[in-house]
């Protein structure tokens, strides 16, 4: 039998393709401008689902508990959350005796900044010297 290139293609195929690096926000890679919202809200949810799976409870038996109707809870379940607001889904978190905090800090450096910096100043043979520090 003959090869009708078809690996040929998939091989180039494979090449074509780009690999981007991922922000660790998919939905900020995605291009959404609620982004970092929608971020938090799956962290919350998926927590709320840890919880409500750790004790042993059904959606039917954890619904009442969390406030919400059996259905809402499947919707959370299924990553549906449009009808979640932060504030609801931290209730939620209270609901399971949980203690939610918001913390403001400054943005952290991403590692590959920080090796950048330290990469420049090796080539121009300086040393590194201490991060600058943001007490503003």
């Amino acid at each position: 039998m003959v090869e009708t290139g078809s690996k040929d293609r998939r091989t180039r195929h494979r090449q074509e393709e780009q690999i981007t690096k991922s922000s660790g926000n998919v939905f900020a890679d995605l291009g959404l401008s609620d982004a970092d919202e929608l971020a938090a809200k799956v962290d919350l949810a998926r927590t709320i689902r840890q919880l409500v799976e750790k004790r042993g409870l059904s959606q039917r038996e954890a619904a009442p508990i969390v406030g919400v109707t059996q259905p809402e809870l499947s919707h959370l379940w299924q990553r549906r959350l449009d009808g979640f607001s932060i504030e609801r889904l931290c209730r939620m978190l209270t609901a399971l005796d949980q203690d939610v905090r918001i913390v403001v800090q400054p943005k952290a450096r991403s590692p590959w900044a920080a090796g950048q910096r330290e990469e420049s100043c090796r080539r121009r043979g300086l040393r590194p010297g201490p991060r600058p520090r943001s007490d503003s």
